[in-house]
Parts: C-alpha cells; sequence; structure tokens
C-alpha cells in the first residue's frame, strides 16, 4: 500500500505518518522499484493503535513502549500494561488539580475587577499579577 493510500486510510496527514516511521512507531516499509514505500496492511492495526492511544493521552515514547509490548504480548504481563495507565491517570489527576487552582485563582481575580471604563492605572486585576 503507497504512503498516500496508507494516509488515508487512517486519516492522518502523510507528514505525521513519516514522523512516525522517523520516531520508530512503525517499520520501514519496503520500497517498490520506482523508490515508493509499499506498507503491509498490518501497518494499518499499527497506526489505528497510535491513533486511539494518542486520544487517551499517551506519548509517542509511552506509545513506542506500548508498541513494543504489543508485538510480544506473550513476553509480558497485563500489570505491565495496566502500570502504562496508572501512570497516564496520576499525570491526569495531577494537571487537573493544577488546572482547578488557576481557575479559582483566575476567577478571584477576575471577579475583584470592575470592568469598567476607567482607565487600567488601578485595575484589580493588574494589581493582583504585579503583585
Amino acid at each position: 500500500m503507497k504512503i498516500g493510500d496508507l494516509a488515508t486510510e487512517v486519516g492522518i496527514d502523510i507528514q505525521t505518518l513519516r514522523y512516525y516511521e522517523t520516531q520508530g512507531l512503525l517499520d520501514e516499509p519496503q520500497r517498490l522499484q520506482n523508490g515508493y514505500r509499499d506498507y503491509p496492511d498490518k501497518a494499518i492495526a499499527s497506526l489505528m493503535f497510535i491513533k486511539k492511544a494518542k486520544l487517551v493521552g499517551f506519548t509517542l515514547k509511552e506509545i513506542k513502549d506500548l508498541l513494543a509490548i504489543q508485538v510480544t504480548k506473550d513476553e509480558h504481563t497485563c500489570q505491565e500494561v495496566k502500570k502504562f495507565t496508572q501512570i497516564k491517570l496520576d499525570e491526569i489527576s495531577k494537571k487537573i488539580k493544577e488546572l482547578t487552582h488557576i481557575k479559582s485563582a483566575l476567577k478571584k481575580i477576575h471577579t475583584s475587577c470592575c470592568g469598567g471604563d476607567e482607565t487600567a492605572a488601578h485595575c484589580s486585576i493588574l494589581s493582583a499579577l504585579e503583585s
């Protein structure tokens, strides 16, 4: 399968596909006599795996590690794989906590501002950010 056909089939652009290849997420395909890449059908499954893993927040490095496990499933345990999701859940929980704190602080300075037509010389938002 040519690169354009594969990209269309999976719903990604060609540059992304090439990037995944250079990052080692996809095996380098064989080349046809005319120099075109000839991807095997299994590349579709690998790219769908990558897309789904990205959707749930895994980084490309983490996806590479997961793909390595996926290729050799019989040599790994579910516990190893589950550890990836636990780490990601912990990271997300930490981010949510940070964002909640940011939201609270931002809401506080937002509500303290009158939002009137006067100059910003005495704006409470600017004052709060300066102190």
